[in-house]
């Protein structure tokens, strides 16, 4: 079989494909650039290792420049992490550039759980990558993604971060209202820590409770979930008042906000430190707790 002249003619199809259809691009790059990949690994494993010189010379004379050595051994790269993860190119749903953010992992439940969100969220490459640069399958808890693996059914809950990361805009922090503007800063990446399908309504957002006004922190909407969630930031440890006053907030969001058709409403606290004795005693499954990380 004569290896270049194969993995010319599909090189070719490829740029004269490009620049015909504007549908399904990036699924057909993908599938190209498994075949070529295939190709490559068989011609290397035939001719020995330096084929991807060898050919990368000619085809970026008669093909193209941006056919160079680097841009092959990532054609192999892909076909190899395919044949690893034992997946069909023809299935994918990912464009080549979000697949090779992927060739850093090595766990194929992590790698299944960035396609997932990649696919469920409408990732950039770039959200997918500062996904995977902060770590996030491995914030997940445990006890999540061996629900996740088993296919067992999971809650909303379960997969907010642990910790959250929060980023830092060079404020040293003293003070929820500091806390606070670091979060308003970022509001949207914010929101993609928490998950997916967030709106938000308001911070320090005003309820009157008997003769007093009090102030939720951040009050945000789960399209996904339909229904209020309550964020309420603490600079300390968790303590049992803070539970008290977070429940307060959700009941008066429940009778005052909450249409028939939403659901109740969920409580997050997001604080320096966890205290798992608290939660656990805690009644209201709908609250939560998580600490913060600033970045």
């Amino acid at each position: 079989m004569n290896y270049y002249n194969e993995i010319k003619e599909r090189l070719i199809d490829n740029e004269i494909y490009l620049k015909v259809k504007d549908y399904s691009k990036e699924r057909h790059n993908v599938i190209m650039y498994y075949e070529v990949g295939e190709l490559l690994f068989k011609a290397g494993n035939t001719y020995g290792e330096d084929i991807v010189g060898k050919y990368s010379e000619k085809l970026v004379t008669e093909v193209g420049k941006k056919y160079n050595c680097r841009t092959l051994r990532r054609m192999r790269q892909l076909y190899l992490f395919f044949e690893r993860q034992k997946w069909s190119p023809q299935g994918t749903k990912l464009s080549v550039s979000h697949i090779r953010e992927l060739f850093c992992l090595k766990d194929g439940h992590e790698i299944d759980y960035y396609v997932s969100i990649c696919i469920k969220k409408n990732l950039t490459r770039n959200e997918l990558r500062e996904k995977i640069k902060n770590n996030e399958y491995q914030r997940i808890p445990i006890d999540a993604r061996e629900q996740k693996i088993k296919n067992e059914k999971t809650e909303y809950k379960d997969f907010i971060p642990n910790p959250i990361i929060i980023k830092n805009n060079n404020y040293n922090v003293v003070s929820e209202k500091v806390l606070q503007k670091l979060v308003l800063e970022n509001i949207e990446s914010f929101m993609r820590e928490l998950g997916n399908d967030f709106c938000f309504i308001g911070s320090q957002y005003k309820i009157k409770i008997g003769e007093r006004y009090n102030y939720i922190d951040l009050l945000l909407f789960n399209l996904e979930y339909n229904c209020f969630v309550v964020v309420e930031l603490k600079v300390t440890e968790l303590k049992k008042e803070h539970i008290g006053q977070i429940e307060i907030y959700m009941n008066y969001i429940d009778n005052n906000l909450r249409k028939i058709t939403q659901d109740k409403t969920i409580g997050i606290i997001i604080c320096k430190k966890e205290n798992k004795y608290i939660i656990e005693y805690c009644s209201d499954k709908r609250i939560i707790s998580r600490k913060y990380e600033l970045l």
